[in-house]
């Protein structure tokens, strides 16, 4: 079988090509995948040629762990079926082709246990459960606090203010320094952060990647307060010893989401109390993929890039 996909064949030199995939096994799904999302987080970095040593990492890849499609063949052992709508975050199938993270393709082939059933009705919302699950791992994981300030207001920055509320904390603020991205909170409110006086944050929750920022965040908590480094940061972080000290400040490492989180994600989302609309901004053809990464990691008003695959051969 083969597929169309997005192949990133260095840094910034990314096209849509054909590729073979590998035979599905007894306990696979094809997936006929409808909408994947770029991230601009981890993607960029792989696009920019940031990204610091990572298990997997080598050219060409193929991108992406945000896809949702449709099941249209199914394993023996796979217990799904044909006509499934699902998640998938992703896939190592391709032939010549490094699968990290694998999801930017037409078709693709992988473990039914890493496919996710969604509701017909999600759309291509459904292509957003991972990095909604992400804000969920970090906000749900052991001996998390809710935050109390949240730093940006991007995807990620909307839906930790989201779960706060959802899970009945109380509105947290939310610094982000582009006005047009002030836009779009219901029930919290988003600020210039040069406009905060604020030096008591029990709990700040960075989604910015900015490591140049954590001196400053540091000098903003109550004393014992957290700071959750929940972003993705290329540049060794750095600060100065003793204010930490004064402050007695507690870092945590949000990491990725866990198969769990997705699933629970899933159900806050089919409930009504999670909702994911408004996050996706920008939607492009599959084949523009490469004007589409290029828009979604260098335009301030591009929340969520989706790309749409249907029409793709």
């Amino acid at each position: 079988m083969e597929t169309q996909a997005v192949i990133l064949a260095g840094a910034r030199s990314l096209v849509v090509d054909s590729l073979k995939v590998s035979a599905p096994a007894q306990g696979d799904v094809v997936v006929r995948v409808d909408h994947s999302g770029i991230s601009t987080g981890t993607e960029k970095l792989f696009w920019s040629g940031a990204m610091p040593p990572f298990p997997g990492m080598g050219y060409p890849l193929v991108p992406g762990y945000e896809a949702a499609g449709e099941v249209v063949e199914a394993g023996p052992l796979s217990q799904l079926k044909v006509g499934d709508r699902v998640f998938v975050p992703g896939a190592n199938c391709y032939e010549g082709a490094h699968g990290l993270f694998g999801g930017a393709a037409r078709y693709l082939v992988s473990d039914a246990t890493r496919a996710v059933r969604l509701d017909p009705g999600f759309g291509p919302e459904g292509a957003l459960l991972a990095l909604a699950a992400t804000a969920r791992h970090a906000i749900a994981g052991p001996r998390a606090e809710l935050p109390d300030l949240i730093v940006g207001h991007g995807v990620l920055g909307r839906l930790f203010a989201r779960l706060t509320i959802a899970a009945g904390g109380p509105a947290p603020t939310v610094w982000e320094i582009d006005p047009a991205r002030r836009t779009g909170a219901t029930g919290y409110e988003v600020i210039d952060p040069a406009t905060d006086t604020r030096r008591d944050y029990g709990c700040i929750y960075d989604a910015s990647g900015s490591a140049a920022l954590i001196p400053e965040l540091i000098g903003r908590l109550t004393k014992g307060g957290e700071i959750v480094l929940a972003g993705f940061y290329s540049d060794p972080i750095n600060f100065a010893f003793p204010p930490a000290f004064m402050k007695e400040a507690r870092f945590r490492v949000a990491a990725e989401w866990t198969p769990g989180d997705l699933l629970a994600t899933r159900s806050l989302v089919q409930s009504g109390a999670l909702s994911l609309a408004g996050l996706i901004t920008h939607r492009a053809a599959a084949a523009d993929a490469p004007a589409a990464y290029e828009q979604a990691f260098s335009d301030p008003a591009c929340l969520k890039m989706i790309l749409d695959w249907e029409g793709t051969a």
